[in-house]
């Protein structure tokens, strides 16, 4: 098939306003218009072929042309393509799914909400903590903690509990009544003094600073990535995670993990906070790679606790919340063959083994000149350019270093995704060793070319 590559990015700019779009980039230069995917690789309308390094947004778990994806799609289209889950009313591919999630889920985890996205998850997660702690006799208990460089969507509340301040320019308002945001627990941007033991102190400090201050009986409820990921790809220090969930349940608030990127196979494991970091969440949100990307879902997973405080009888036990989409049974057919596929295929296994691979050799790229860090686990690793590796000063954001990167890898086949400071990686999670060669050496030729320039221009 051809593709009028001039026309469709002439219809692109007139029509389509992309997410976190950049408008003088797209005037000048148009669209990248990818036209199909195979693997690990995509294709553009001119032909050309790239190693996806984006795993498209953190998502395409299990790569491009499954067909069994595709067949589990179009057979519950035909059979049932759509009936509305509210109230009463079920479908057996939502009902499936909701027992299966039970399954890989960590302890009691055995209900589920379901959206079309991570930020409608999140968005259902604040609105059912409300709700339990209402029911429960303790109205007052709003009050959500989250982090600053935390990312948990782009809806109005999901964005409000989004401690990305780039992200918060004067145009926009943001929830700032009953959500607080900590210091983000980034260790390579520590105090130059503080160990690392003396940074989780700090942080924990923080937290239980801030409870007293708002008072444990307003706090509903904290909110965390075990690993950041549009926050730059921060792993936290040792032991945080661990001891913050120790502080919720000491002081009766709930620990909700937000597993959007990290669950699904990205760390090895279906969830990732009992394997990866030894914490028992009370809920878990997970979209992205539930599918694989091939279809909208999102997925709000609670405990049995939340649920019997919801279900008891009296005070008019009636959860307000839901959406047209929520159970869709083409969607849930979809994620059902895509946990088939991670099961038969030994996915999580593979990323265990290649992704410590893939880590290893990305962390070989930290000797360059102008990287900073190279940090992340398994297959999601972030890349933070500095201009000083002493200091860790940054360079000029006029500089854009990190798009200069991404561009010069594209033109060598790979993509990869910029963030200010950083370029990201969050490949598909079949992805063979030679491919993950093959991507690391195109990054160091691009960052070696774009730092040359640099060098040149200063």
């Amino acid at each position: 098939m051809s593709f009028d590559t001039a026309a469709l990015q002439a219809a692109d700019k007139r029509h389509f306003l992309h997410p976190w779009q950049e408008f003088e980039s797209l005037q000048e230069h148009g669209a990248l218009v990818i036209t199909r995917g195979e693997g690990c690789h995509v294709f553009d309308s001119d032909g050309n072929r790239y190693l996806d390094g984006l795993g498209g947004m953190w998502c395409v778990n299990v790569g491009y042309g499954r067909r069994e994806l595709a067949q589990a799609m179009a057979q519950q289209a035909e059979t049932l393509p759509y009936y509305s889950t509210f109230t009463d009313t079920t479908n057996s591919p939502a009902v499936a799914l909701s027992r299966r999630l039970a399954e890989l889920a960590p302890g009691d985890l055995n209900h589920v909400m379901y959206s079309c996205s991570g930020s409608a998850a999140n968005d259902s997660a604040i609105r059912l903590v409300h709700y339990y702690q209402s029911r429960r006799g303790k109205r007052d208990k709003q009050h959500i903690l989250s982090r600053k460089s935390a990312y948990h969507g782009s809806t109005f509340l999901a964005s409000s509990l989004t401690g990305r301040y780039p992200d918060a320019p004067e145009h926009y308002r943001w929830l700032t009544d009953f959500i607080h945001h900590l210091s983000e627990p980034n260790p390579y941007r520590r105090p130059d003094s503080m160990s690392l033991e003396a940074f989780t102190n700090h942080l924990v400090q923080e937290f239980d600073d801030k409870v007293a201050e708002l008072g444990a009986d307003q706090v509903g409820a904290f909110i965390a990535e075990p690993i950041m990921g549009s926050g730059g790809v921060v792993v936290p220090p040792p032991g945080y995670l661990k001891r913050i969930r120790e502080r919720c349940a000491e002081q009766d608030i709930l620990f909700i993990a937000d597993e959007v990127v990290t669950a699904f196979g990205r760390l090895g494991h279906f969830f990732a906070s009992v394997e990866e970091f030894g914490i028992q969440p009370d809920m878990i949100v997970c979209a992205k790679g539930i599918t694989s990307g091939y279809i909208p879902l999102g997925a709000t997973l609670f405990s049995d606790e939340i649920f019997e405080v919801i279900s008891k009888p009296g005070n008019d036990p009636c959860f307000e919340h839901g959406f047209t989409y929520s159970g869709h049974p083409v969607a849930c057919a979809v994620a059902l063959e895509n946990i088939a596929i991670m099961e038969r295929e030994h996915i999580c296994e593979h990323v265990q083994v290649e992704g410590e691979y893939f880590e290893q050799q990305m962390k070989t790229l930290a000797e360059l000149p102008y990287v900073g860090e190279v940090r992340g686990r398994r297959f999601m690793i972030g890349i933070e350019y500095v201009a000083d590796k002493d200091t860790r000063a940054l360079l000029p954001e006029e500089l854009d270093v990190s798009h200069l990167i991404a561009d010069a890898c594209q033109q060598r086949g790979l993509l990869v995704r910029p963030m200010g400071h950083l370029d990201v990686l969050s490949p598909p999670l079949i992805m063979q060793r030679s491919e993950i060669d093959q991507m690391v050496s195109i990054l160091r030729d691009s960052i070696l070319v774009v730092g040359a320039e640099l060098d040149r221009k200063t």
